[in-house]
């Protein structure tokens, strides 16, 4: 029986498997770009898509106005740019720097408000020797015990050299020490120093107080520079003569000299430079009639000594 030969089918084709995702040659890469997605916020928190698919961050001015917080008007040290306004409160350490007074010796700012009793008073000048700086030296110079009566110390201040500033001194006797500030440091911080790259200083003047806070803050003329300190002190309360506020209260069996003392108590009167206070003052003064009574007194005890000697020359 003849054999019967089949074709056998073709062979199925297998389906092409898809190709496999290539992996990232530089993993460190991927995640640095995931970490800069997620800090810059990506299309969810306001960036924008670039076109290589990284996200943007969002614009500085939209970041600044999330801020309100204002900067400070005045900086630590007092730096160039600083601000000085009336009512704030400075930090004195290393606030403008190291000066020296017109006989040489180093200070700062700081250890001249700490020295005071109640504050620093500083006028500012352009120049020592010269008329309006004369002027308003002077001016401080006459006014001199009623700022200090108020508590406060008195300084000059300039860019004027040691040298300078001691003939200043000296020729005007002014009771007062001179700052010499040659590079504007604290010139600058009180905000005094004239506009531009010069050193020149502002005419003015500028009062702390022990907290460091700015009390007065002008400047003006010769005259005004004083004119707003003695205001500051009228206006707090200060004496102004540094005289004691009160007197010793004498024994309380003298009703006279307690009532002496009241009247010698009153301000007025230790204002008044005819008072002198080394002196014993008459609690009273003696009626016509007394002084004659007094004086015939006298005469009798002066009859009554001669005769007795008289009697003592014949009983020998």
């Amino acid at each position: 029986m003849p054999v019967e030969l089949r074709k056998r089918p073709p062979p199925k084709e297998t389906a092409t498997p898809p190709p496999t995702a290539k992996r990232s040659s530089n993993p460190v890469k991927k995640l640095a770009e995931k970490a800069k997605e997620a800090v810059s916020g990506g299309p969810k928190n306001g960036g924008k898509k670039s076109t290589n698919g990284t996200a943007t961050a969002a614009a500085p001015a939209a970041v600044a106005a999330e801020d309100p917080t204002p900067a400070p008007a005045v900086t630590k040290n007092g730096g160039a740019g600083s601000k000085i306004a009336v009512g704030e409160t400075v930090d004195l350490e290393g606030f403008g720097g190291t000066v020296q007074t017109h006989d040489g010796k180093d200070t700062t700012l700081k250890k001249l408000v700490e020295e005071s009793l109640a504050g620093v008073v500083i006028f500012t000048y352009p120049r020592a020797s010269t008329p309006g700086c004369t002027t308003q030296a002077c001016l401080f110079r006459d006014s001199y015990a009623p700022i200090t009566g108020a508590s406060l110390a008195v300084y000059g201040l300039s860019t004027d050299s040691p040298k300078a500033n001691t003939t200043f001194a000296t020729k005007q006797k002014l009771p007062y020490p001179l700052l010499c500030d040659p590079n504007a440091t604290l010139t600058s911080a009180i905000g005094l120093k004239k506009p531009g790259p010069g050193k020149s200083t502002a005419r003015g003047v500028i009062v702390i107080d022990k907290q460091g806070k700015i009390r007065v803050h002008e400047q003006a003329g010769p005259q005004k520079t004083l004119d707003v300190v003695l205001e500051y002190i009228k206006t707090e309360g200060f004496t102004e003569t540094g005289a004691p506020s009160a007197v010793a209260a004498p024994p309380a069996d003298d009703p006279a000299a307690t009532e002496e003392a009241a009247k010698l108590a009153d301000p007025k009167l230790l204002a008044d430079p005819d008072v002198k206070m080394d002196e014993a003052p008459l609690i009273s003064t003696p009626s016509r009639e007394e002084a004659e009574a007094a004086e015939t007194a006298a005469q009798v005890g002066e009859t009554a000594a001669k005769i007795d000697s008289a009697d003592g020359a014949v009983k020998a």
